[in-house]
């Protein structure tokens, strides 16, 4: 999109106003940007995830293979989950697990090094859980026909 004379954009008002949740992690893995829609979606306040470690909203059960790949990011600069998303457990704030899909894209200094990782996370809980249940029916109804089939 181009128009005739550019405007700048404020970026604060853009990340606070977007519906998905933008976090951005320096590359230690600390959380240096929690915009309104994170806050809704993960349920830690802004200054409850500010300086915090991913590890607040990464299942226990993931967090090593987690920072294997945060790490290994952040020493090739390569990710594959630049346009493709990845659909990944999450955890709440209230301890209740959560199923998220986001992509990611990298910040990097003047010098071209990696300095954080921005991921656009959206919750897709009701959706996974509606996938499940779909797949559990049409399993059971699979079930059913090859039970009334008879064999040749």
């Amino acid at each position: 999109m181009h128009t005739a004379s550019p405007s700048p954009v404020d970026l604060q008002q853009l990340v606070s106003a977007l519906g998905d949740a933008i976090v951005i992690a320096d590359a230690g893995g600390k959380i240096i940007v929690w915009n309104p829609a994170a806050e809704r979606i993960f349920g830690y306040a802004q200054g409850e995830a500010l300086g915090n470690s991913l590890d607040i909203i990464t299942p226990q059960r993931l967090q090593q293979r987690h920072w294997d790949g945060y790490h290994k990011t952040m020493a090739t600069g390569i990710t594959r989950y630049g346009s493709d998303v990845l659909r990944v457990p999450a955890v709440h704030k209230d301890g209740h697990a959560m199923s998220i899909a986001f992509t990611v894209a990298m910040l990097y200094t003047p010098e071209h090094k990696v300095s954080s990782i921005v991921a656009v996370i959206r919750d897709e809980s009701s959706r996974f859980e509606e996938d499940r249940k779909l797949k559990k029916r049409v399993a059971e109804l699979e079930a059913q026909l090859a039970a009334k089939t008879p064999l040749r």
